[in-house]
């Protein structure tokens, strides 16, 4: 099979072995594969948890049809559409796990559309669900609300019954484009006084959770707009992974700060948070309340070219490999 690998140059197109599912495992013809930030790391030679490494696959998500399955596994069979996530998915073919393969949501969802949804529905839906605690009424603010798991996490927000989303970016074409994925209010996080715009719209509270993914010089700001009782949830560090950390003011709004990625979660967590995600958002998934737009598509041999694509970060919504 063709498959995309890292090289020493950067990404290369090379000729594999097919893989072969374990015993709870699924193998998948991949059709199309989205693209997240964390392959740009893993594209350069970087770890990204026990991933990565010269030689490796990329790919964090793909769609495609199921080829064969391993002996314990029963939820899915050979031949079915199916959406999926873990490793190696810029190829023609890509085992998951079977707690992170799910049939699509509807007969008419293509696969390009399928490929973009994995990460950003089992990262938000914890985020904003499990990690988040969010509670039916309350504002939310996302920080970095134009990226493709930015905007599926306003559309959770709203599918949970989150009162005012707030999304946060630098582009004023990109924040003009957030109300169309749920966002009541777009600010530019540009604007020092942004915080204030925030209190302005709770009327002086601040927002019950901000799900974080720029973090660095954000976070005495995040504090600043964040209700007493909040929560902040670290879903990423585009900004920076080290920053000043007001800790009276967060001691002052007793604000419940915590982290999370998946590079530390066993198979069982992640079998968990897709569990969960299921259960609350895939009638919302199927009656099409929650979809993500694609930027721009790419053939698998153009990986490189859609990284660069990607790491340019002039797109909006998510950029997609087809295979």
């Amino acid at each position: 099979m063709r498959a995309v690998v890292v090289t020493e140059d950067g990404p290369g197109l090379r000729d594999l072995p097919v893989p072969r599912p374990g015993p709870s495992e699924v193998l998948v013809r991949v059709r199309a594969a989205g693209l997240n930030r964390a392959d740009l790391g893993i594209a350069a030679g970087h770890a990204h948890g026990a991933q990565g490494g010269a030689g490796a696959v990329l790919g964090l998500e793909w769609a495609g049809e199921v080829e064969a399955v391993g002996a314990e596994v029963t939820e899915v069979g050979p031949g079915d559409r199916v959406m999926c996530s873990g490793a190696g998915g810029y190829a023609e073919y890509a085992v998951a796990d079977r707690g992170r393969v799910a049939r699509l949501p509807d007969s008419n969802m293509g696969f390009v559309q399928a490929a973009t949804l994995p990460v950003a529905l089992q990262t938000m839906h914890d985020a904003v669900v499990t990690n988040g605690r969010l509670r039916p009424g309350e504002a939310v603010l996302v920080q970095g609300a134009s990226s493709g798991v930015g905007l599926m996490a306003m559309q959770i927000a709203r599918a949970m019954g989150a009162g005012l989303v707030i999304g946060t970016s630098t582009s004023p074409e990109r924040r003009a484009r957030l109300g169309e994925f749920g966002a009541g209010l777009a600010l530019d996080t540009g604007d020092a006084a942004w915080p204030e715009a925030v209190l302005a719209a709770t009327e002086g509270r601040g927002v019950a959770l901000v799900v974080d993914q720029v973090s660095g010089p954000m976070m005495n700001a995040n504090l600043q707009a964040t209700a007493i009782l909040g929560r902040i949830v670290n879903v990423g560090r585009l900004g920076g992974q080290a920053a000043p950390f007001d800790f009276d003011l967060h001691a002052l709004r007793r604000i419940a700060y915590v982290g999370v990625t998946f590079r530390t979660r066993s198979v069982e967590e992640v079998r968990e948070i897709n569990r969960r995600m299921r259960a609350d958002l895939w009638d919302a998934l199927e009656a099409g309340r929650l979809r993500l737009p694609v930027a721009a598509e790419f053939a698998l041999e153009e990986a490189a070219e859609a990284l660069d694509h990607m790491r340019a970060n002039r797109h909006f919504g998510k950029i997609v490999l087809r295979v």
